[in-house]
């Protein structure tokens, strides 16, 4: 794979782009070398798609606290600049950024849908793509750090879209907008039995195992280290895809 090519993303002009979507654009199709698109600090109100083959993408800004992709689109109204044949219907096309671009990183963004509370289904941010990995990301409603703005109690942590779905928080701080029973079966009792919904080593006033679901549960030491060291995600060392080390503060694909 060839050497980084940089992009550079300011709302304001300075740089060769002013919006990420039009970075994205700029990333030829069946792409094979690493492009860090680097995003001043800024709220970029507008939709983000990363097609696919537009591979080894890298997005980068300083601080999650002052670089946010945000739009506000939900299942039952969707505005975006691609054909619903394209991104999709309902939830699946509804995120205000959609990936499709396989080795995807992310390091110092939040992931925002701003629609109000109360307008149903939202999606910050739908991967759907192999080999992609997030640092120091935001994701809101509901990210980790978890917070909300909507009150308490009205988040669940997760539900099986289908069966067999697995999802574990490992050094989650979890605020008050969580669900004491954290999860949820989706009105599909059989998935009770398939799924995996684990935690580790949690915290804040959303962090309750005591009134957790009965088939979610927290995880033994022992189990957990296969889920957060590297190996889950690159368990290949001799073919590795992502880098154990950052560039520049920049996460980089091997």
């Amino acid at each position: 794979m060839s050497c980084n090519k940089v992009l550079r993303v300011a709302a304001d002009g300075s740089g060769d782009f002013r919006t990420v979507q039009e970075a994205v654009d700029a990333v030829p199709f069946s792409n094979r070398t690493r492009t860090v698109i680097q995003v001043a600090p800024g709220v970029y109100r507008q939709p983000v798609y990363v097609p696919k083959t537009k591979d080894f993408i890298t997005l980068a800004g300083s601080c999650p606290d002052t670089t946010v992709l945000t739009w506000d689109n939900t299942a039952s109204r969707i505005d975006h600049h691609q054909s619903p044949l394209v991104i999709g219907t309902g939830t699946f096309g509804c995120g205000s950024t959609i990936v499709e671009g396989e080795d995807f990183i992310v390091e110092n963004i939040t992931f925002e849908n701003s629609a109000p509370q109360g307008s149903g289904q939202a999606v910050a941010i739908r991967v759907t793509a192999d080999r992609c990995a997030f640092y120091n990301c935001r994701f809101d409603p509901c990210r980790c750090i978890i917070t909300g703005n909507g009150g308490t109690s009205y988040a669940f942590l997760g539900r099986p879209w289908g069966p067999f779905a697995r999802v574990v928080f490992a050094y989650t701080w979890m605020d008050c907008c969580i669900r004491p029973f954290g999860w949820h079966n989706w009105d599909k009792s059989e998935n009770e039995r398939s799924a995996c919904f684990y935690e580790y080593r949690c915290s804040g006033p959303g962090c309750c195992l005591t009134n957790r679901v009965a088939w979610s549960r927290e995880l033994l030491d022992d189990e957990a280290g296969s889920f957060i060291s590297h190996p889950f995600v690159d368990p290949d060392p001799d073919r590795p895809w992502l880098a154990q080390k950052m560039a520049v503060r920049i996460p980089y694909s091997a």
